[in-house]
């Protein structure tokens, strides 16, 4: 199956991890690291990783220059960070720093393990209530969607964005509206072609204000 690092100063919360991961993922192989140091010679030894799941407070990480580092060392590598951290902007600047995601510490096993499907299936993920919160809205225009390209979309396309900013997942999405994955997947990506957007992040956060109802009367 996977081949999945996961980077923690602390050995009870890296074994609860890894149990989660072999029972969402049997047959995957697990790797430990306990600090910057050793996470950096492990990745640069085994370039075959799958995902990196790093803590943002293990020793040698001095802030975010820790994940600039292992992006460095393996750019193509998908970083999730797992982490207490619970304010906002710095949880969405680890994103623009270069992770695929974000996972709370204080996660089920259930949603840890929901969590890497949704990134081994190509998306970013954020807990919902970050994706969700007026919080999120970054200071800047980068995010903002035009109501030009909002009309653009289909009225499916429509639907299906309004349970994106819902913080849901592809499959979630899926089951809500009675149709397939594979179908989901089609429209989120016509989605962030129409409205020029990297990853579904930057259409939460740009759409988050959007009366949908609006949309949908026409």
């Amino acid at each position: 199956m996977y081949k999945i690092l996961v980077a923690d100063d602390h050995p009870l919360f890296r074994e609860a991890i890894i149990n989660t991961i072999s029972t969402a993922f049997p047959g995957s192989t697990t790797y430990e690291t306990e600090d910057i140091e050793s996470t950096l010679a492990l990745v640069k030894d085994n370039d075959d990783v799958d995902l990196i799941l790093l803590d943002l407070n293990m020793p040698g990480m001095t802030g975010l220059n820790g994940l600039l580092d292992v992006r460095n060392e393996c750019p193509t590598t998908p970083v999730v960070i797992v982490s207490a951290e619970t304010e906002k902007q710095k949880i969405l600047q680890t994103l623009s720093y270069g992770a695929v995601g974000f996972i709370a510490k204080s996660s089920s096993k259930k949603v840890i393990g929901e969590a890497i499907q949704s990134v081994f299936a190509g998306n970013v993920y954020l807990p919902p209530n970050i994706m969700r919160s007026q919080a999120v809205a970054t200071p800047s225009n980068e995010c903002e969607i035009s109501p030009e390209k909002i009309s653009s979309l289909t009225r499916r396309e429509l639907i299906v964005l309004k349970h994106l900013t819902k913080g849901e997942a592809n499959k979630q999405i899926a089951y809500n509206l009675h149709i397939s994955e594979t179908t989901i997947k089609s429209h989120v990506s016509s989605i962030l072609k129409k409205l020029g957007a990297t990853n579904r992040v930057k259409v939460v956060v740009g759409c988050g204000d959007i009366d949908f109802n609006q949309y949908l009367k026409r």
